[in-house]
């Protein structure tokens, strides 16, 4: 029996809700109403988010893409080979290649939507403390137990009902007593997390309902001269972000096509200098025969001294 298989997924609903400040004006019973029913659309569609990440089924293929070996994951002799290299460990390592030393850069990293926890543990090679903050209660949940053991197994889904059980196993020449996980909202981080010298949004902001919130923060969470990577594929759906607050894959009034990576540069571009940018293959595998292939887009950014 697999560890997944003895977990009590939690059943949660999103309460990051933001509310504007009260207008106070004839009608108010009208404008009332109306903010009730949006704001309970919108914690509906958290709902369902939540859920969705909250299963065995997206914990199963996530285990399976953070720590599965390019075998585990595709058992044929063809397909995209460059994208069963661990994309998890391969965002860490954008991290750790650019770096930098210095007294003020504190040795600290923040892996904001970390998922199971694998990019969290490869920081430890260089980080002394490394902050997991994921979402879904099911992946911190997951990553605590990595932490404690070393070790999960889980099922990856072959047909049907058939399955192979596995096991996550992290480096054993990494210090997991470094990382420390906790659940929490991208777009309402805690207040007292304090300054790192590398933040990590790997596959993040497509995926949240208020992005530039998340992008707001940024400036207090890095260092000056620490590093922020972020990867998306910009895929945006609105059973995540809703059209409103999209980053890019749209047309503005003036029929001009708006682009994810353009919208960060245009948010970051006041504290941050971009490093780099390079395009990031991936595959996560739902069952013998049916894959996602993927291409996320990397930058790398500097936070600029002040």
């Amino acid at each position: 029996m697999s560890w997944i298989s003895e977990l009590t997924l939690p059943q949660v609903h999103h309460s990051h809700i933001i509310m504007g400040g009260l207008v106070v004006a004839s009608g108010i019973a009208a404008y009332s109403t109306y903010k009730l029913v949006t704001l309970k659309s919108l914690h509906q569609k958290e709902a369902d988010k939540v859920d969705y990440y909250e299963t065995a089924k997206l914990l199963n293929e996530y285990l399976l893409f953070h720590f599965g070996s390019p075998e585990e994951l595709l058992q044929f002799d063809f397909g995209p080979k460059d994208a069963l290299e661990n994309f998890p460990r391969r965002c860490a390592e954008e991290c750790l290649a650019h770096a930098l030393d210095g007294a003020d850069i504190p040795s600290r990293a923040l892996d904001i939507g970390c998922a199971v926890g694998r990019s969290s543990f490869e920081l430890t090679r260089r980080y002394k403390e490394v902050v997991g903050i994921d979402f879904s209660h099911s992946f911190v949940a997951a990553c605590e137990q990595l932490k404690v053991a070393g070790t999960i197994d889980y099922n990856r889904q072959d047909e049907g009902d058939l399955t192979t059980q596995l096991k996550a196993v992290v480096d054993p020449a990494l210090d997991r007593s470094r990382t420390r996980f906790q659940q929490g909202d991208a777009c309402n981080l805690p207040l007292d997390l304090g300054q790192f010298g590398c933040v990590l949004a790997a596959n993040l902001i497509c995926r949240l309902p208020t992005p530039f919130d998340f992008l707001n923060r940024l400036k207090s969470l890095v260092a000056p001269g620490g590093v922020l990577v972020i990867t998306s594929p910009y895929t945006w759906l609105p059973q995540f972000t809703p059209k409103s607050t999209w980053l890019g894959g749209y047309k503005d009034k003036d029929g001009k096509e708006v682009k994810g990576f353009q919208t960060l540069q245009d948010s970051l571009g006041g504290s941050f200098e971009l490093v780099t940018h390079k395009d990031m293959p991936f595959l996560i595998r739902e069952t013998h025969r049916k894959n996602q292939w993927t291409v996320a887009h990397c930058t790398v950014w500097r936070r600029k001294k002040e």
